[in-house]
């Protein structure tokens, strides 16, 4: 007997390159088998997914979940896991000084896979009346790789926040103390852009292969529009030698027109994530598939934006032998998604808003084998072993 068979959806794992009508068996907090009409009498629990997408759990890499600490966060079961994003990545919400609270009292005991990324703040994100960097006396190297160095476990990268209002008159020299740190522990930087006092190029300049640019589609200044609105040449030269560019739509750092220009001279982000927080959860971001929907509108289709967020960051985050897809020995976590059609409205960080045919609404998520929320019709048989 399986603990749970997930039957008659459209499976879509852009890993595997799988877009068909697939069932999927789960035992023991993994993927056990992926094949046509399981027979539904084997599992103790029957998922039915009929009309529906079927998709790895969806991998967010930049959100924000310390809630009562940090003015930014949110509860990420109840906005991530239950909108379908298995695995989040705090982005920079905790430093040196107050990563212990997120381990303690978010990442060791909620449902979602909640991952970090260290701000090089002794700080990190706590007040909106604090901003972080503009004293570097808090951006300290030495604390930040001690801290990662005992919690290798969940700390993926150093996050450095480059905004004119958050570094004040220090310029690039955040960004040299995170870089110090990553290179120190052989790990990424996530570099936070839009409206920074410093050109992109000189900014780009200091990052390396491997490290992530967040907020790759900010519509402010210093972005990766030149004058006349063509591409920034160091832009693409970054993407070339290996650096990350990220979405981060967040609360002002997504612009529609920004993202049509990209994409029609094919500079597509490399992964998509929302940048989910206190002041963007009731919009415009709303969660992880609206913005996936918003690329979708923009021309990209579901496999390649399924990409993006789930393979993709799972193999940034060195995850990609455990999650991001639905291959046997994976570990069960699934989305379940409706693709509604109708007429809806979209609305970016600049206040532009566009109206789209299709959108991506979770209904049922599985995390670690165990059916979290459903919309769908659950049967459970008698003397379930759960």
């Amino acid at each position: 007997m399986y603990d749970l068979v997930i039957a008659g959806g459209t499976l879509v794992d852009p890993a595997q390159g799988l877009h068909e009508k697939k069932d999927v068996a789960i035992e023991k907090e993994r993927i056990v088998l992926v094949d046509t009409d399981i027979p539904r009498d084997r599992s103790w629990e029957v998922l039915d997914a009929s009309g529906h997408i079927v998709t790895p759990g969806l991998v967010d890499i930049h959100v924000h979940v310390y809630p009562g600490v940090s003015h930014y966060g949110i509860d990420p079961d109840s906005t991530c896991l239950a909108r379908g994003v298995t695995t989040a990545c705090d982005a920079g919400s905790s430093g040196a000084d107050t990563f212990e609270g997120l381990r303690r009292y978010v990442i060791e005991v909620v449902e979602t896979r909640v991952l970090a990324f260290l701000n090089i703040s002794t700080l990190g994100m706590i007040s909106p009346l604090d901003n972080e960097l503009e004293n570097l006396k808090h951006a300290n190297p030495e604390r930040a790789i001690s801290v990662c160095e005992r919690n290798r476990d969940v700390i993926q990268g150093i996050k450095v926040r480059l905004t004119r209002s958050i570094v004040g008159g220090n310029g690039l020299e955040p960004l040299k103390l995170a870089r110090r740190a990553a290179e120190a522990l052989g790990i990424p930087l996530m570099v936070h852009v839009g409206d920074t006092p410093s050109p992109l190029g000189e900014i780009l300049s200091e990052m390396r292969p491997g490290d992530l640019l967040t907020h790759c589609f900010h519509g402010r200044r210093h972005g990766i529009l030149d004058e006349r609105g063509g591409i920034l040449p160091e832009a693409e030269e970054a993407i070339g030698k290996g650096i990350v560019f990220d979405v981060g739509h967040g609360v002002g750092s997504f612009s529609f027109e920004v993202a049509r220009r990209a994409l029609a001279v094919g500079l597509a982000p490399r992964t998509i994530s929302s940048d989910l927080h206190f002041y963007n959860v009731n919009g415009p971001v709303f969660d992880l598939a609206t913005t996936m929907s918003k690329f979708m509108l923009l021309g990209l289709p579901l496999d390649e934006v399924l990409a993006k967020t789930t393979s993709v960051p799972a193999r940034l985050l060195g995850l990609s032998d455990r999650l991001g897809s639905l291959r046997k020995g994976f570990l069960a976590d699934v989305a379940v998604f409706k693709l509604s059609r109708g007429d809806f409205e979209f609305e970016d960080s600049m206040h532009e808003k566009v109206r789209g045919d299709q959108k991506l609404e979770p209904v049922a998520v599985i995390r670690r084998g165990r059916v979290y929320r459903s919309q769908l019709r659950l049967d459970r048989k008698v003397g379930h072993r759960f």
